[in-house]
């Protein structure tokens, strides 16, 4: 098999002391033989036939960098007979292949299409419970009441591993599956979505879409067909009975825009968040940084068709002088929207927080909670939780694309949650500063603060808290290195599970994780992943791969997984986790479904998918 390679550039003597990162291509882990991308073939065959386009030449073309994190075959796919069929048709299949190796930064030679999973004897789902509206896509609280959950807090500690995925050639599982009609739908690194059969692992049927699926798969009961975005942008409807393609949708034309937070459903209406990486792109001092805005894009669910968009960054950039170099500065941009819509039935509106501004000027939509009427998108209000942050990875690497402002970056990367508590109602915003915050629904005026870890590039909130009444879980990432050069306190750092009451922002409990790594590369011990409740449970995915639950009275340890361990798997090929992060466990029907494995940002890589039942 071949190895796990991280793929990156030397460290220059001059930067190696301050820990600064160096390339992009530090980012991700891959599978396979390390390629020197300098001197492939490869480049000068892209750099004559597609970096026209996907350098900034076409706007719909996805840029490069969503290229880069394409699976090898995916890549193919597009040129032999997919979607850049025409546009390969002057390669020769050799050429195709050198090409595919330039953008995985790996040498295809021994490469073969993985095999598909076991099939079941009927395409037919098994049937039983439909899925319930939980979860991203539905109730961002992330709770499971136990008439759906299946499990109680007693069974809890016999939970053991009934059957487990691998998903073939990935270094990254971050689809946040959903779990209905006898059936697990997940998507996979290489497109792949999949209908597995809860019970037994093997696949109803699967489907192949154009890149990475990695938001929710937001299942609705009334229509049975499947929401979900994938790397490139494009958000889909799916025949949840057959995998039968309904319709997608580009819904951003920049080039760097992307679907990271899971669509919502509310409303008669689909709300789809757009974020981007054009925040890495400022990694090259040459690039004009930068253009993109975030937004909400409102959806007909039965048709794809858009009903309004709804922009973080009001207007778009405009000129902003040069930098050092000579490259333009374009601003205010970015403000990405990382996290799933929170939609609030009983007045029509949406939620949803907002990352940092990408140039300078800073403005005041970033590292922001934002509400606007569900029904025209029209902006209600905006609370900026950072005033006067901008911040992209030319920041990391020391290049004049850095802001003047210089970050810090801290983002509102989870959903709002929205606490009813005895006829009041107000929102909980846990923010990338490692703040929590308590929010006024009507004005978005704060009301309360409270700390739980220093934060910081990689500290903080990340991908989801939960909600059980008025107890809000709340998980710390607080990596201690992250790359970039910068130092935070330890002594408030708080990489674990926290739990607060969100009337007033109290500390309940504090579940700080114990360093457990010993040096293991990319092995941190807080917790990135969002987190899922059941009654008196809380699970949680830590960066160095276990996967516990914890009392959610006292936040005590009350089973624990270690997910980096090889398993067996229905395929029969070997599989093993890494670090969690992104998608939270999905339960249901007294199992509980998470992935493990996330080999980007210095995180350990994985590709498995564990089912879990007690007993």
């Amino acid at each position: 098999m071949a190895s796990l390679v991280s793929c990156s550039v030397p460290k220059s003597e001059n930067k190696e002391a301050d820990g600064r990162v160096q390339s992009r291509d530090e980012f991700q882990t891959r599978i396979g033989t390390a390629i020197d991308p300098d001197k492939h073939p490869g480049k000068a065959l892209f750099a004559a036939n597609c970096a026209g386009c996907h350098e900034g030449g076409v706007p719909k073309a996805p840029n490069t960098i969503w290229l880069e994190m394409m699976s090898p075959d995916a890549i193919l796919g597009a040129m032999n007979g997919g979607i850049m069929s025409q546009q390969a048709s002057r390669l020769a299949p050799a050429e195709r292949v050198q090409i595919a190796e330039y953008l995985a930064r790996v040498s295809l030679a021994d490469y073969r299409p993985p095999a598909p999973p076991p099939r079941c004897d009927s395409p037919t789902l098994a049937g039983g419970a439909p899925p319930a509206k939980v979860g991203w896509g539905h109730d961002n609280r992330r709770f499971v009441p136990a008439a759906v959950a299946g499990l109680s807090a007693a069974q809890v500690p016999a939970l053991k591993l009934k059957w487990a995925f691998a998903y073939p050639a990935a270094v990254r599982a971050r689809s946040q599956p959903s779990i209905g009609w006898g059936t697990i739908f997940v998507g996979g690194h290489d497109g792949t979505l999949y209908a597995f059969d809860l019970a037994t692992g093997c696949t109803r049927w699967t489907s192949r879409m154009s890149a990475e699926v990695r938001t929710a798969i937001v299942a609705d009961p009334a229509t049975k067909r499947l929401y979900f975005g994938d790397i490139l942008g494009r958000a889909y409807a799916v025949d949840a009975l057959t995998g039968a393609k309904l319709w997608s949708v580009k819904l951003d034309n920049h080039p760097n825009a992307t679907i990271t937070g899971s669509p919502t459903l509310g409303g008669g209406l689909l709300f789809v968040p757009i974020s981007s990486l054009e925040v890495t792109a400022a990694a090259d001092p040459k690039y004009a940084c930068c253009t993109f805005r975030g937004s909400v894009v409102a959806l007909d669910p039965a048709t794809g068709a858009r009903r309004w968009q709804a922009f973080t960054v009001p207007q778009p950039a405009t000129s902003q002088g040069k930098t050092a170099v000579g490259t333009d500065i374009l601003g205010p941009s970015g403000a990405p929207v990382w996290n799933s819509p929170t939609y609030d039935p009983k007045r029509n509106r949406v939620y949803f927080g907002s990352g940092e501004n990408y140039s300078s000027p800073a403005d005041g939509n970033s590292d922001a909670v934002i509400a606007v009427d569900a029904k025209s998108g029209k902006r209600l209000w905006v609370t900026s939780l950072t005033k006067g942050d901008a911040w992209n990875v030319g920041c990391m690497v020391g290049n004049d694309n850095c802001p003047k402002e210089n970050g810090p970056d801290l983002d509102v990367a989870a959903s709002p949650l929205l606490i009813d508590d005895g006829g009041r109602s107000f929102l909980v915003a846990g923010q990338k500063s490692g703040v929590a915050h308590g929010l006024d629904l009507d004005s978005g005026k704060i009301l309360w603060r409270t700390r739980l870890g220093h934060g910081g590039t990689q500290g903080g909130v990340h991908f989801g808290m939960a909600a059980e009444g008025r107890s809000v879980f709340v998980p710390i990432n607080d990596m201690a290195d992250t790359h970039d050069g910068r130092k935070y306190d330890a002594r408030i750092a708080g990489p674990g599970l926290h739990a607060i009451d969100a009337a007033n922002g109290r500390i309940l409990w504090r579940a700080i994780a114990k360093n457990n790594c010993n040096g293991l590369p990319n092995c941190d011990p807080g917790v990135s992943a969002a987190v899922t409740a059941i009654p008196g449970v809380v699970f949680a995915g830590h960066l160095d791969g276990q996967f516990r639950a914890y009392d959610a009275r006292n936040g005590k340890v009350v089973w624990s997984y270690d997910t980096r361990r090889p398993v067996k798997t229905v395929s029969g090929a070997e599989g093993k986790g890494g670090g969690m992060s992104g998608p939270g466990a999905a339960i249901a029907g007294g199992y509980v479904v998470v992935n493990s494995g996330y080999g980007l940002y210095y995180h350990m890589p994985g590709n498995v998918l564990l089912v879990f039942a007690p007993g």
